[in-house]
């Protein structure tokens, strides 16, 4: 017999899984994170609501191993999680990124609530490991010792539409004695260039107008693939895709920093002027202990070299205070550096022990107070040095691409941020005209303050972009999705500005 109805019968449409991805350390870890994302949309994952702290069904650590208290930071996070995930069944925590290379067989120990831990050469393996942590019942540890492949082979959910990275390399070939990136990372393994190029080419037409190259040594690229000249030749070839409006590239290092390399920027439109060179101390004995491969006149020489070259250039770095045996003439030497070499920003740091560096276990740790008294005479050096730089900026006009997020105070003040081409984070009066980030202001600079500057009249001119409609489409569509599918507004926006932050081998 056969029994109709008139109702429909109900439709149990389960609910798309959540995730959230939560970054620690350096500009290699966003993109890595970017990656995972890719990897967990492309596996039916959607992104959690801004502000769901830890609600999510999937919560991913990327790690970083580089401060001494970076353990102390993820167990404390994981403690505060593990409540959650009692009470919510069918949750999985991951941890990843550089502090699962290294402790690989203790997080699960400490931490036995989380479900996967992966390290930084096989993040593409992560979905599976999920999918075999829930099936099993049990975690999945699974650290690869080499690169399976190259990240950017992985599907993306890239953080902004106008602006991209691009990874021209991983690992490094440098044994700094503070740092332990080469050691979980692996020695430097280069792209070839035509596949940097496509992938360039791929991003500009869908709409990126700026590209920042990243390495963990980004000017030593060539040396996996014997060619010396490899990276001035590549900033050549971006710089002649139609479309492409900035190129940046981050973090490069002294030792190879080469007169061809400041010629292809001097001569490329579109490679901004903008250089972040880690100096890490102005001391001869302190660079020889760091085996930092170059000295005090070799690094001012470069800097010499690139303002004669390219002479609105904005030049920023990473400092290191207090490194072990530094004395009180060791540091004199840092403030003389910074002093000849006017950074327009300095990404300064207490030397903090890196667990399994050489440096860690150096006689002559110097006492934290004489420390602090360091670095505050060097912040405050470096603070006058910006500020003086950044009023040289007064009664000029800049040309900016609207940012996404740069400005905090934007909604109360009724300003937009944007950079300039030497990176200065703008702060300007909204037009009257539609303006997207990606699209570019043209505007009078009215005021300095040492880490930004303000436009308070008019602007002068706005470009629509197609990077702004770009914005505008990637908007629309998340907007339109259904509730329970919204992936959320990008946060990050255009990749993070040094030194905001931190180089490879810097702290985070």
């Amino acid at each position: 017999m056969t029994i109709s109805s008139d109702r429909s019968p109900a439709v149990d449409v389960a609910a798309p899984k959540t995730y959230e991805v939560r970054t620690y350390g350096c500009q290699m870890n966003v993109h890595d994170s970017e990656r995972l994302s890719g990897l967990l949309e492309d596996a039916g994952y959607v992104r959690a609501p801004e502000g769901s702290d830890g609600d999510a069904d999937v919560v991913v650590f990327n790690t970083c191993a580089v401060r001494e208290n970076a353990d102390n930071r993820l167990y404390g996070n994981l403690g505060r999680l593990a409540s959650k995930k009692a009470g919510h069944p069918g949750m999985q925590i991951a941890v990843g990124g550089c502090l699962a290379q290294k402790d690989r067989d203790t997080i699960v120990q400490k931490a036995p609530w989380v479900d996967v831990v992966f390290g930084t050469h096989n993040i593409g393996k992560l979905p599976v490991l999920l999918e075999r942590a829930r099936v099993q019942e049990e975690a999945q540890v699974e650290i690869a010792e080499s690169l399976e492949a190259f990240p950017s082979t992985l599907p993306t959910r890239r953080e902004s539409a106008y602006a991209a990275w691009v990874s021209i390399s991983v690992g490094c070939n440098n044994t700094c004695t503070f740092c332990i990136v080469p050691a979980l990372r692996g020695k430097e393994k280069d792209r070839r260039p035509g596949d940097i190029l496509a992938e360039v080419e791929a991003l500009v037409a869908e709409g990126v107008s700026e590209i920042t190259l990243l390495g963990q040594n980004v000017n030593a690229y060539g040396s996996d693939i014997g060619d010396r000249e490899a990276f001035s030749k590549l900033l050549r070839a971006c710089g002649k895709i139609e479309g492409l409006e900035r190129i940046r590239f981050t973090s490069p290092h002294p030792r190879d920093f080469t007169d061809d390399v400041i010629a292809a920027m001097a001569e490329t439109p579109n490679v901004m002027p903008q250089l972040h060179m880690p100096l890490q101390s102005g001391s001869d004995t302190v660079l020889k202990a760091m085996r930092r491969s170059y000295r005090q006149d070799r690094y001012l020489g470069i800097i010499e070299k690139v303002r004669a070259s390219i002479p609105h250039a904005a030049i920023t770095t990473d400092i290191i205070v207090g490194f072990p045996g530094e004395t009180e003439e060791d540091f004199e030497q840092t403030l003389h550096v910074v002093r000849e070499a006017r950074f327009t920003q300095a990404f300064t740091f207490q030397y903090s022990k890196r667990p399994g560096t050489p440096a860690a276990t150096m006689d002559d740790q110097i006492p934290k107070e004489v420390v602090q008294a360091r670095y505050e005479r060097l912040v405050a050096l470096q603070e006058e040095i910006s500020w003086e730089e950044n009023k040289k900026q007064v009664g000029r006009t800049l040309e900016l691409m609207v940012a996404e997020g740069e400005g905090r105070k934007d909604g109360a003040t009724h300003r937009l941020s944007g950079r300039a081409h030497d990176n200065r984070l703008v702060h300007f009066t909204k037009p009257e005209q539609d303006v997207r980030p990606g699209d570019v202001v043209t505007v009078e600079i009215t005021y300095a303050a040492p880490h930004h500057l303000l436009a308070e009249g008019s602007v002068l001119d706005v470009r629509r972009t197609r990077a702004g409609d770009a914005w505008e489409k990637r908007n629309a569509a998340e907007a339109a999705k259904p509730a329970g599918v919204m992936l959320g507004l990008p946060t990050i926006g255009v990749p993070a500005p040094l030194p905001a932050a931190t180089s490879g081998c810097a702290l985070d």
